[in-house]
Parts: structure tokens; C-alpha cells; sequence
């Protein structure tokens, strides 16, 4: 298959799109304007059910739907493009309505380190022994998911992070002996080609770096295009640069976004797992819980059961972050739990490497434990699976019970407390 994307600049030419109204054409356009959009012929081939469209979840992964918006969000970007405003006004608008959306979320600016008088744009370093790098050429993504929290990545250059100076990447990495793994993130780093990859693969080995013990990709590529890993042009040099790194004794770790079981059916996706497991690559798999794709119990154990019998490791079950489309998304905590929990007891153990329910918030990697009654006060049991500071990390707190609850934003302190126990400090950390 040839890759080709579509945008909402272009997407009338999907051969699919006349099954829809133009009330629903109108409807990407406007939220396509404020969002980004990007879906590929693969996703609208092989994913999308186009007899139950409208429902369909890979249809609402990449397809901007009209809720994604408030009603008043939505009425402004509709009026100028009806009026066919001047392009700096609808420009206007929309940034206005982007930072209205939290781009920024969990401070990721306070990620940026400095090193030599400079900061680096293109690393974030939040937890210690993990370093994540943005290479400028991994800027974009096979398709966007729609409810991708580094949106801004595509559409603000103020929140982007990017860089690609490969020797100062490795300098900061070999000035920090606490890092054991580098995480390659994007954007999708899979959308480059692999002499880009060999750049930077090739200066951390020639670093020998001897505290590195993984390289990470964080990556969709594997299920909204396959053929990345298996007959794309330089799919072969890639299967060898793999084989490389491993050979110098570096894991190497394919972080898969698979949001819905599905995904994994396709036979271009099951070669490509296959495909990387014969030179050695461990592929985990992570998503975030989506309202209108995957709030399901059944369907997670579903995905965790396919996805060992397939030789991937269940990861990490995310709570949709306080950016963009959040509000179309977001399962209530104690629901997410719920769902959590009863798919968690209907898999083996083989699948219970997942962990979950988590808030990847400012402080850290917030773990939903459940919900308790202590003292006749009904509470929310958390904990931190990682944290700004490691000492907080396997610290169990409490939240005051609040069903509404989607973030942690929404909880207070049980008992009393005025604050969480981590505050002060991470006060002091932000600022």
C-alpha cells in the first residue's frame, strides 16, 4: 500500500467522505481549524467501518467530531468560515480558542532542563531516570488521534518541543548518570526515515554511554501504518539499525499506542509485531481510557488478552489529560476505576503488567487505586507510580470522594487536610 494523508485541507478527496452530509463535512472543517487533523488512506481503509461510520471509534480517533468543542468554541469558527473572513482574522480566532484549551498541560515547560547556560527545547527530563527527546524531523504523525494531548505540537510553534542536535542530546545524557532510558517521542518518530534514525542511534552508540540501558520509541505507527516495519522502502535498514543497538546490549522498547483491540487484527500489523520480535524488539502498549471509544471493561481485557497472545506487554491504562478535547473523552475516576478493576480480574496474570487507572499530571504519574471508606469518610485511594520527586513514588494518599471527578484537579485532601502531601514541594519544583 502507498501512503497518503489527508488533512482539513484535503479530505473532500476521501473517496469515503461522500457517505457523509454536508452538515458532518461542515462540522470537520470548523473543529479541523481549532484542532489538527490528519488521518491516512490506511486508517480509512483498514480501520474505519464506513457502514457505522458515525459510531465507529477509528472514525472518531481521527475524525473531528462537533463536541470536541463548546457550543460557543464551535459557533465562532462557523461564522467566519460562512463569511469567509480574512485568513488573519480566523487566525485570531483560533488561537484564542487554542489557549482556551490548556496547550500546555502538567507544565511540561518545567520538563526543559538547562545544560551549559542553555536550555534544551527538544529534551524534557521529569523523572530521573528517564530522559524524553523530540527530534525535529518526528514532528507529526501518521494520523492524529484526536485526542492527542501534544495537539499543540502540530498547530502552536510557542508549545512545540524540538531538536536536532544529536551531539548535545548525547552530551546532556552523558553528563547525567541517572538516565538509563531514552525515550524518542514526538509528534511519531516512526514518520522518519531511518538514516534520520542512524543519526541519532549511531551518536548514543558511538557515545558508549554506559549507564544507558534502553532506547524507547513512542510510537502509533504500528497500527495506523504497519508497513512501516515491513515494506516501506527502508523498512529493512531499520529491521538491521534495530539489530544494532541490541547488539551493543541496549533494549530496545516500541511504546505502541493501541487504543481498541481491533487495531490488532489487520495481518500487515500482526507481520509487523512478528517482524520486530525476530530482531529483538520489546513492544509495550499503552492508551488512555476514551469515552466513545473504549470505556469498556470487556473490551480492555479483550485488548490486553490479544495483545500477549500477540507478544505484547500490557503497559499502562492513561486518564485523558486536562488539554484539547478532554471534555468529549473523559470517564469519570471512580467509573475508570471500575472498568480498570473488572478487566484486571478477568485476565491471567500474564496480562497484569498493566498499570492503572493513571493521571500523567505535574506532579507525576497519579495511580487511581480505587475508592475506600476510612473513618465513615469515603475517599479516593491514590498513589504516585512516578513522581517529580522519587521519595513521593509508592507514597498511598487520599482524596475526598467527588463522583464528578475527572482529573485530579477535581479531588481535595481527605480528612481535612488543606493539601495533598506533595504540594509544597512541587510549588517550590514549578516555581
Amino acid at each position: 500500500m502507498k501512503y497518503r494523508s489527508y488533512s482539513s485541507h484535503n479530505f473532500r478527496q476521501i473517496p469515503q467522505i461522500e457517505r457523509l452530509t454536508e452538515e458532518q463535512k461542515f462540522v470537520i472543517q470548523v473543529v479541523g481549524t481549532v484542532l489538527p487533523f490528519r488521518t491516512s488512506n490506511y486508517v480509512i481503509d483498514e480501520l474505519i467501518n464506513w457502514d457505522n461510520f458515525e459510531k465507529d471509534p477509528f472514525y472518531i480517533l481521527t475524525f473531528p467530531q462537533r463536541d470536541m468543542l463548546s457550543p460557543r468554541q464551535f459557533d465562532r469558527v462557523a461564522s467566519l468560515i460562512k463569511r469567509e473572513a480574512p485568513r488573519h482574522e480566523v487566525k485570531q480566532v483560533v488561537d484564542e480558542i487554542r489557549m482556551e484549551l490548556n496547550p500546555n498541560p502538567a507544565g511540561q515547560e518545567h520538563n526543559v532542563p538547562e545544560f551549559e547556560g542553555e536550555r534544551l527545547p527538544g529534551i524534557q527530563h521529569k523523572y530521573s531516570q528517564t530522559m524524553l527527546f523530540f527530534p525535529t524531523q518526528g514532528q507529526t504523525c501518521h494520523a492524529y488521534c484526536t485526542f492527542c494531548f501534544r495537539w499543540p505540537q502540530f498547530g502552536l510553534s510557542d508549545f512545540k518541543f524540538a531538536m536536532k542536535d544529536a551531539d548535545l542530546m548525547v552530551k546532556y545524557l552523558k553528563a547525567n548518570p541517572n538516565i538509563t532510558d531514552v525515550l524518542f517521542t514526538g509528534g511519531d518518530p516512526m514518520v522518519m526515515k531511518t538514516k534520520i534514525f542512524e543519526t541519532y542511534f549511531n551518536a548514543i552508540l558511538d557515545a558508549n554511554v554506559p549507564h544507558l540501558r534502553t532506547i524507547r520509541i513512542g510510537t502509533k505507527a504500528l497500527t495506523y501504518w504497519p508497513y512501516r516495519f515491513i515494506t516501506d522502502e527502508d523498512a529493512d535498514e531499520l529491521m538491521r539499525l534495530f539489530e544494532k543497538v541490541k547488539s551493543r546490549g541496549i533494549n530496545i522498547a516500541l511504546m505502541a499506542h493501541v487504543n481498541h483491540p481491533d487495531e490488532l487484527i489487520p495481518t500487515a500489523v500482526k507481520d509487523a509485531i512478528k517482524r520486530l520480535h525476530t530482531v529483538g524488539v520489546q513492544i509495550r502498549s499503552q492508551s488512555p481510557i476514551l469515552k466513545n471509544i473504549n470505556d469498556n471493561s470487556t473490551l480492555w481485557a479483550r485488548k490486553w488478552k490479544e495483545e500477549v497472545k500477540q507478544g505484547i506487554v500490557p503497559y499502562y491504562m492513561f486518564v485523558p489529560r486536562d488539554t484539547g478535547a478532554q471534555d468529549y473523552f473523559a470517564v469519570p475516576l471512580e467509573r475508570t476505576w471500575k472498568i480498570f478493576r473488572w478487566a484486571y480480574s478477568h485476565v491471567s496474570g500474564i496480562c497484569r503488567t498493566v498499570k492503572g487507572p493513571s493521571m500523567s499530571c505535574g506532579a507525576g504519574k497519579i495511580q487511581v487505586l480505587g475508592v475506600s471508606e476510612i473513618n465513615g469518610e469515603k475517599v479516593f485511594v491514590l498513589n504516585f507510580l512516578q513522581g517529580r520527586n522519587q521519595n513521593w513514588v509508592g507514597k498511598p494518599f487520599f482524596a475526598e470522594y467527588n463522583p464528578d471527578a475527572i482529573w485530579i484537579s477535581d479531588l481535595k485532601p481527605a480528612f481535612g487536610k488543606e493539601c495533598f502531601f506533595y504540594e509544597d514541594e512541587l510549588f517550590r519544583i514549578m516555581n
